[in-house]
C-alpha cells in the first residue's frame, strides 16, 4: 500500500482516518464523520476494513524538526558505539 501511512500523531485510535485524510489532502474531521456513520450503518464491514487497514498500512515515519547540526551530530554515531560490553 505505497503512499499510505497511519498517522498516529494526529490520529485518535490507530491513525487510519488521519492517514487517509493526509494521503488525499482531505479534512480529517470529514473522514472521521464518514467512518462513524459507516460504522453505525455497516458495523461489521467497517470494523473489519478498519482493522485490516490498521494491520496493512505502516505507521508514518517520524520527521526530525530540530536544528540541522544536532541531527548531523546524532547521525554521526553508529548504533554499535552505544552498546556496552
Amino acid at each position: 500500500m505505497g503512499g499510505f501511512y497511519r498517522d498516529r500523531e494526529n490520529g485518535w485510535v490507530f491513525g487510519v482516518c488521519a492517514g487517509v485524510a493526509d494521503r488525499y489532502n482531505l479534512n480529517v474531521g470529514a473522514i472521521r464523520v464518514v467512518a462513524v456513520v459507516s460504522l453505525l450503518l455497516f458495523f461489521w464491514l467497517t470494523a473489519a476494513v478498519y482493522l485490516a487497514l490498521t494491520v496493512l498500512i505502516r505507521e508514518k515515519p517520524l520527521i526530525y524538526s530540530g536544528r540541522r547540526s544536532e541531527d548531523e551530530f546524532w547521525r554521526s554515531y553508529r548504533r554499535d558505539d552505544w552498546r556496552h560490553s
